[in-house]
């Protein structure tokens, strides 16, 4: 209430942040997990997707939060930002997809990948994004769909290496089979779209 006694409306926070949050809770999740991890004597790391090892389930869930180093979250920081608040924004299916990705991706590289080996890192998610945005696109026909999911293809197109084998310290099984669940992520929602903006 002002001094002459009228009420002051209140600023509304604007939809386009409100949707976009989660991807920033995210990412600083990511970055406190790697400070931790940072610290003498703690390994983090040993929690990622450990293929064929009942154990190695909860990487799943955790793989996506843990990274080689502080050179590997910057690499990932940047498109997972930009995918994810393009996804939160345009489709308003921001959790769905995500948790959708992870599973399913985080589970096939489970069932897929080398025994003995350690995946982690967002990379998986981030190359679920890119697929989901593009598929949308391709299922939606909305118009505002289909022009972000050129700017994707412009973009981050030269990504598709990296579901290619044969990279030394690269999890392409992560990168394919993110890139598939956002493909089928894209197709499962594609009928609940009444509500989206795109």
């Amino acid at each position: 209430m002002s001094s002459s006694g009228q009420i002051t409306p209140r600023r509304s926070v604007p939809p386009a942040l409100t949707a976009a949050l989660p991807v920033f809770v995210l990412v600083l999740l990511m970055w406190v997990e790697e400070i931790i991890d940072a610290l003498p004597g703690v390994n983090l790391d040993q929690y990622g997707i450990r293929p064929h090892d009942p154990e190695g389930l909860v990487g799943i869930v955790t793989a996506p939060f843990l990274h080689g180093g502080f050179g590997h979250l910057i690499a990932n920081t940047g498109a997972f930002l930009v995918l994810g608040c393009l996804i939160a924004i345009t489709t308003q299916r921001f959790w769905a997809v995500t948790i959708g990705v992870a599973l399913v991706g985080g589970f096939a590289t489970w069932l897929a990948a080398s025994p003995n080996s350690v995946h982690i890192g967002a990379s998986g998610v981030v190359y679920g994004y890119a697929a989901f945005l593009v598929a949308w696109g391709v299922l939606s026909r909305r118009a505002v769909a289909v022009v972000v999911a050129v700017i994707v293809v412009l973009m981050y197109g030269g990504i598709v290496v990296g579901v290619l084998p044969g990279q030394p310290g690269i999890s392409w099984q992560g990168h394919l089979f993110g890139a598939l669940a956002g493909v089928l992520m894209a197709w499962l929602l594609r009928g609940s779209g009444t509500k989206s903006r795109a």
